[in-house]
């Protein structure tokens, strides 16, 4: 993968820098560049400020060049956008169906397997998917309205999500995500992601997502209106596009609800107040860490997670208190999966001779045990390093 170092000195390519400042001038060491590095120096203070969105190069880096007339980069004024619109490293494609970001894997964001954590990456999907609608002019409060869903006081929640992750990104890796939206039927919509290696171009993971409409106000469902799906199906592709377009794919089995006595259990969680999300509940990637909290110790030391999926059944607020419970999925309740057969660019299926543990996941209120939520994990012997 590509990876991103730190250098005091050295050639100041900063068009991949996640919060880089683009187009300024590039600060020229005596010393040669690494090789599949980009190097990120203190930028000069200079005006006027001017973004640049570049092709990418022969070696895989964006260029930094301004002005160039090689036909690499595009000048964007600096007057064009919030600074923040300016400085983010994604941009709609050119049909503007879909939307592309480039992210650098923090220290903070991987665990102890010296990688991204699956919490890591959910993050990532949600910040490219809020950064997608606000390219299109959507409301900028972070709910993704249409102007009639404002009117009515309607939001999205997540209803239903599945990740796989085919290979996990390390500190300082840079992996691209693209994000795209569909509707789903009369109820609601879906969005869809490809994670990849930026360095390589290779699949690392896909997921998808449904999301239904609420009242904010009432916070019960409600149908998506014609009126309302007028406002967003134009920015969806013309022809339905999936990240799992495989026949009886994992993202379409069903949970089957666990049931007492589980394997293995967690009491007590609580939400903190870093946990709800502008819609004042339970931040849906929160539910992940839950989950992964009743996992035996065993398949943490020795395992690593393959895929998640997590049916959305109920809000948790605040001032509930949580039970994790998981159990191993019995093996006749397993439905058989198809082999990934590639498409998208993902990888052919992997360890075809050995049975990967699957467990089955439930959340549930600790006082009166209302279900939250109920989850899908399948896991993979980890890598040798």
């Amino acid at each position: 993968m590509l990876k991103v170092s730190c250098h005091s000195s050295g050639d100041q390519i900063q068009a991949l820098a996640q919060c880089s400042f683009q187009g300024r001038p590039i600060a020229r060491s005596a010393f040669p560049p690494r090789r599949n590095t980009v190097s990120l120096c203190r930028p000069l203070r200079m005006a006027p400020v001017l973004a640049i969105a570049s092709d990418r190069s022969a070696t895989g880096i964006e260029s930094g060049v301004v002005g160039s007339d090689v036909g690499v980069g595009r000048v964007v004024p600096s007057d064009s956008g919030g600074m923040a619109e300016r400085l983010r490293l994604g941009s709609l494609a050119e049909d503007g169906l879909s939307f592309k970001e480039k992210f650098i894997v923090r220290c903070y964001e991987v665990g102890i397997n010296k990688t991204a954590t699956v919490e890591t990456i959910a993050n990532l999907l949600q910040e490219v998917g809020c950064n997608h609608v606000q390219s299109l002019g959507f409301s900028t409060d972070g709910f993704a309205t249409t102007t009639t869903m404002r009117k009515l006081h309607l939001i999205w929640v997540t209803s239903r999500m599945h990740i796989e992750i085919y290979k996990y990104p390390a500190w300082s890796d840079v992996v691209e995500i693209e994000t795209w939206c569909g509707t789903d039927g009369r109820i609601g919509t879906r969005r869809d992601w490809i994670i990849r290696d930026y360095a390589t171009d290779q699949v690392i993971g896909r997921a998808t997502s449904k999301w239904v409409m609420m009242n904010h106000d009432t916070r019960r469902l409600q149908k998506v209106s014609d009126e309302v799906r007028d406002e967003y199906v134009v920015y969806c592709p013309r022809v339905p596009r999936l990240a799992f377009p495989e026949k009886n794919n994992s993202s379409l089995r069903k949970i089957s609800k666990l049931e007492d006595p589980a394997h293995y259990l967690k009491v007590g969680l609580v939400p903190r107040r870093a946990d709800l999300d502008m819609n004042h509940h339970v931040n849906n990637v929160t539910y992940i860490g839950w989950v992964l909290e009743s996992m035996p110790q065993e398949i943490i030391d020795n395992y690593e997670l393959q895929s998640i999926t997590l049916d959305y059944r109920r809000e948790c607020q605040q001032s509930d208190i949580v039970d994790s419970l998981t159990s191993v999925e019995p093996v006749d309740e397993a439905e058989a999966v198809s082999k990934l057969q590639g498409t998208n660019g993902s990888p052919a299926a992997t360890e075809e001779d050995e049975d990967l543990p699957q467990f089955l996941h439930l959340l549930r209120r600790s006082g009166d045990g209302v279900e939250i939520n109920r989850g899908r994990t399948e896991w993979r012997k980890k890598p040798t390093r």
